[in-house]
């Protein structure tokens, strides 16, 4: 018998719909503390999946709805994005976008006062450049940005 864990993952999700990537997990932390973290977006370098943050440039401490804040990017070149906060309800939902319109969300659910259910969405269907997304790969590598993200936040989050 092997005495390795079994790694952490996100469950992938099948949204019916082939430009909606989403995943989830249980994350053993109350459902504020996930929030938090997701609402600072100096926090976003250290759980994206992607890879493709290197940190911070604008915005404010803590997103709310209609915030923008701008990330510095690297994706074979390095660049910089502003994005705005399209949905938002406290504890809940947190969903951004940027100039190509497709967005992040975040859907957040209690489970108990120390469990939450997080599931991470790339929608693309609101995307002005579909063809973009098509030759960059997009959907198929969101698939799996989304759920290594998932694995980090809950790394971080019941780290303490």
């Amino acid at each position: 018998m092997s005495s390795i864990p079994n790694p952490v993952r996100a469950e992938i999700i099948n949204s019916g719909n082939p430009k909606i990537k989403s995943a989830r997990i249980i994350i053993d932390a109350p459902v504020e503390k996930i929030f938090n973290l997701l609402t600072n977006p100096k926090r976003h370098v250290d759980f994206d999946g992607t890879k493709t943050i290197q940190s911070n440039f604008s915005g404010p401490e803590r997103l709310e709805l209609g915030s923008k804040f701008g990330m510095h990017m690297k994706l074979g070149i390095n660049y910089k994005i502003l994005n705005n906060v399209v949905e938002f309800e406290e504890n809940r939902l947190i969903a951004w976008r940027h100039l190509g319109r497709w967005r992040w969300r975040y859907e957040l659910k209690a489970i108990s006062p120390t469990q939450t259910e997080v599931t991470e969405s790339f929608d693309g269907t609101t995307s002005i450049s579909q063809l973009w997304l098509k030759v960059r790969k997009a959907y198929p590598w969101t698939q799996i940005a989304v759920a290594k993200t998932l694995v980090r936040l809950k790394e971080i989050a019941e780290r303490g």
